[in-house]
């Protein structure tokens, strides 16, 4: 599981505690540094092993957050996704993580999920943009944004440990939404919360998208 500074923790940390009480299972958090890094609202996360370090990964995982646009011109941890993103088992992702696989080279031709702030960015990256909570491709996994991380984490246990072990998870997690707003989504929110929404985000919309045009031209010159 990729750390970062100023990802979203709920794309990383919902995951992880799903991910973490599979059986025979080891949980990788993975920075250039083993020093803390700190999301966008504060919490400082410890690595457990640096990019170097790294043994072949069974599954990557990439979270979101502000943080991914710096990481969209970053050589080094995208040239880190297309080597382990080439071996593993499962590609995976959440949230905007997605763009962050795309701009590695790792989802073009398959179906992907993403924010919904985000998801038409992925197109530009040459994946194929699915409004959907969790969207599987082959051996590509990803969530749309935040707190879909829990669902694909579910259904990723239930790929590498069977659907009973999921379902204890979930149970023992007492993972059974019921929202006291039915905001969770743009259809249901209403057009004027998506606007209020999308003005109050609209800087990082935009340094988002000129990352990702960066990282489409860099995709484009390589062939």
């Amino acid at each position: 599981m990729l750390l970062y500074p100023r990802l979203t923790q709920l794309d990383l940390t919902g995951p992880f505690e799903v991910l973490a009480l599979l059986a025979n299972t080891r949980v990788h958090l993975l920075w250039k540094t083993r020093e803390p890094v700190e999301s966008a609202t504060g919490m400082s996360i410890l690595p457990t092993l640096t990019l170097e370090d790294c043994p072949a990964l069974d599954v990557l995982f990439v979270p979101g957050g502000p943080g991914q646009v710096e990481l969209m011109d970053d050589e080094v941890m995208l040239d880190f996704l297309a080597r382990q993103g080439a071996q593993a088992r499962y590609v995976t992702s959440v949230c905007t993580g997605s763009l962050l696989l795309a701009a590695a080279g790792l989802l073009k031709g398959y179906r992907a999920a993403c924010h919904w702030m985000a998801r038409d960015d992925l197109a530009l990256l040459g994946a194929i943009p699915i409004a959907e909570r969790v969207v599987l491709d082959r051996n590509r996994i990803t969530g749309a944004g935040v707190t879909a991380g829990i669902d694909f984490a579910l259904t990723l246990a239930a790929l590498l440990r069977g659907e009973t072990q999921a379902k204890a998870i979930q149970l023992a997690l007492e993972y059974d939404p019921d929202p006291p707003f039915e905001t969770g989504s743009p259809e249901r929110a209403g057009p004027g919360l998506v606007a209020a929404l999308l003005k109050h985000r609209e800087p990082l919309s935009a340094a988002r998208r000129a990352a990702t045009l960066r990282a489409q031209a860099r995709l484009e010159s390589r062939g």
